[in-house]
């Protein structure tokens, strides 16, 4: 599995607005300036995410897009389903997906991209967004330190 631009942006986007929303909404401009984005392309990562109700949106001059649930409440599973679609690693493994193959009912490879596919999703369905905010702090924390020693 290769994720997209798509979702390795949208989720430091989500990783960017978790910190630094906290106490008011952010614009999109301030997001894209300080991960170095296309404030074009994030504001259509944003339209996938909002669709997906894990942002919220408010216009005008104190406007700006927040979390619209807590950090703990969002997995990262959620975040990349949202902006990827399924994370499986072949189409007839994607869940809810009826996809029918030649091989159908004599694939012996089949269990193999289910094992894979359920590994990923309990590894991104454990990681909730509050996790990668921590780890956030605590990286520009150390690197604050070493430049301030």
């Amino acid at each position: 599995m290769r994720l997209s631009t798509k979702g390795r942006y949208g989720l430091q986007a989500m990783v960017d607005l978790g910190v630094y929303s906290k106490e008011k909404h952010i614009s999109l401009k301030s997001i894209a300036e300080r991960l170095s984005m296309s404030e074009n392309y994030l504001e259509q990562l944003m339209a996938l995410l909002k669709k997906n109700k894990l942002v919220v949106s408010v216009r005008g001059a104190q406007g700006g897009y927040a979390l619209a649930k807590e950090p703990s409440e969002i997995t990262i599973g959620e975040i990349l389903r949202a902006l990827e679609g399924s994370l499986a690693p072949t189409d007839c493994t994607c869940k809810g997906n009826v996809v029918h193959c030649a091989l159908d009912g004599k694939c012996v490879t089949k269990s193999v991209w289910e094992k894979i596919r359920d590994s990923i999703d309990k590894v991104v369905d454990n990681i909730t967004l509050d996790q990668l905010m921590d780890d956030y702090e605590k990286i520009n924390e150390e690197t604050l330190q070493t430049y301030y020693i």
